[in-house]
Parts: structure tokens; sequence; C-alpha cells
């Protein structure tokens, strides 16, 4: 399937790079994540390479920072291996306790040591929450907290699907996808750790959040390209663009093309986009342009290289 995607999806023309201490930074977020419980032995976690997709995302972050972002992407692979194949994602009133937990840990913002209920989950995601609120950034911790509240309801929208054997109409899974792939979130603590957090002013721009969505857009939809072959082998999944478009086409090999045009197109217009906003706001928006684009380009390096989708 790796073949085929780098055959039918463009390659997005933005700088390929890679921190130098990623390896190093692996280690230290399995260490995390099996001290706070949320991981056995880190196998799994090794294969999703969480360390490798934030190496490439920030590959000129100093180090303590990109921790950070190598964690919550660690969380969020737990999370969604505890959803999708360890089947806390297929019955929306199991994964509905789980949910209004990690809701409660969100309402605190990482303000208060009161133990966390959800077990390690809660615990990691508290742990994850204070790092973010002493960074003294209220912005950052507000829109963190609201990104990852969107991502976990987001979860339930897929758990209701699968209770009903339910593929979602195409125009309402890409405004899902968009929430289920934790791309906020992870946008979000990598302006932190590069200081490139937009302004107010400049978020308020409706041509920023049209430029916000068409990333998480191309993030998502690479993803689901590069993933489809080994979810659709552990059982048809309608969580993917190829899924949903298939439904509507019927055939599946033209779904996968489809797909891929979709992103092709889709890369055009964020490249547009983003001339206009550097046109029209100049270098203070360059820090936070380049994120996006780190973002692009690592996700469809990462999705060449990681185990997880081999």
């Amino acid at each position: 399937m790796r073949s085929f995607a780098l055959s039918v999806l463009r390659e997005p023309p933005f700088t390929a790079d890679q921190h130098q201490d990623t390896e190093a930074l692996a280690r230290e977020s399995e260490s995390w994540a099996q001290q706070l419980g949320l991981i056995s032995n880190g196998r799994r976690l090794r294969r999703a390479d969480a360390a490798g997709l934030a190496g490439r995302a920030c590959p000129q972050a100093p180090r303590d920072r990109l921790r950070l972002l190598s964690d919550l992407i660690s969380w969020l692979f737990v999370m969604d291996d505890a959803c999708d194949e360890d089947g806390l994602g297929t019955d929306p009133t199991r994964l509905a306790p789980t949910v209004a937990a990690l809701l409660d840990v969100l309402d605190q913002q990482g303000g208060r040591d009161a133990e966390p209920a959800a077990g390690p989950l809660g615990a990691a995601l508290a742990d994850l929450c204070r790092r973010v609120r002493a960074h003294d950034r209220p912005a950052v911790l507000l829109r963190f907290t609201s990104a990852m509240r969107e991502y976990l309801l987001a979860l339930l929208w897929e758990a209701a699907n699968r209770e009903h054997d339910r593929v979602p109409p195409v125009h309402e899974y890409v405004q899902m996808r968009r929430h289920t792939g934790g791309v906020f979130p992870s946008l979000t603590l990598t302006d932190l750790v590069l200081d490139g957090f937009p302004s107010a002013e400049h978020r308020a721009d409706p041509q920023w959040a049209a430029l916000d969505q068409l990333a998480a857009n191309l993030i998502c939809w690479c993803n689901d390209v590069f993933s489809y072959r080994k979810e659709h082998r552990a059982g048809p999944d309608a969580h993917n663009l190829v899924t949903v478009l298939s439904r509507e086409t019927g055939d599946e090999t033209a779904a996968i093309r489809a797909a891929a045009a979709r992103f092709n197109e889709e890369l055009g217009t964020y490249l547009t986009t983003e001339s206009d906003l550097l046109a029209q706001h100049g270098e203070a928006v360059r820090p936070a342009l380049a994120t996006r684009r780190n973002w692009i380009r690592a996700t469809y390096d990462w999705s060449l290289a990681a185990q997880r989708y081999a």
C-alpha cells in the first residue's frame, strides 16, 4: 500500500528534516508512558513511533519542549489503540465514562492536584495539562484543552457509528476527521514548542481558520490513504476517507484514487491560502506557517517509515 500511496499522492513540496535527538526522545516518552501506567511494554508504542513524528514536525525545537509534544502524541496513540484495537471505542456506553472522566481532567486545566479519574489515561492527561500550564501562556492552555475536548467528543461519535454499523456521509466524515485525528491539540503544542503561537488578530482572520482546516485535512487524509490496508485487514472500519468514498463509488480502487485526488487538490488550495496569508500579514505569521508545513511533510514521511502501518 505504501508504494501505491506514493504513486497517487502528491509529495508535499516542503523541506523534510528530523530532530537530531529523536532516538533519545523516543526512550524518554516510552519511559513516561510506562511510569504513568499507559503501557505495560513499549512494543506497540515503538511501532507507532510518536517521537519520530514529533521530531519531524519540530526538527529544530529545544529538546525539553519537544518532549511535551512527543508525550502528547504518545498519549493520543495509546487512546487511539484503546478505542480501535482494544474495544473501548466499539460501544458509546462503555466509552462514555472514560470520556467524562477525561473531560473532568481538562476542566481542571492542570491547576489542581486531586487524583484524576480514568486511571492512567487521566493521570497522563493531567500531567500534560500541568506541563502546558507551566509555560504560563493562558491562551495556549485554553486552546489545548478545548481542542482535546473536541477530540474526546469526536471519539464518542465514532463509537456511535460503530455500534450501529454506520458509515457516515463524506461531508460529515471530513468535518469530524479533523477532530478524531487529534490534529488541533498537536498543532497547538507545536506552536508552543516553537514559540510560534499566532496572535489573536491573526487567529481571528477567517483565512487563518481556513488554513488550519486545510492543514488538518491534509494530515488526516494522508494518514487515511497510508493506513487503509492495515485498518481494512483488521475488519472494515467506517472511519477512513477511502471507506466513506468507497461507500459512494462502490469501487475500492476508485475510492483510493479519489481520496488521493482530494489530498492533491487540497494541497494546491493550501499553498494558495498560505501565500495569501503571508502577503497579508507578513513575517509575523511565518513561524506558524512553518509549523503547519512541517506537520504536513512530517505526516507524509512518518507514514512511509513507521511500522504502525506496515
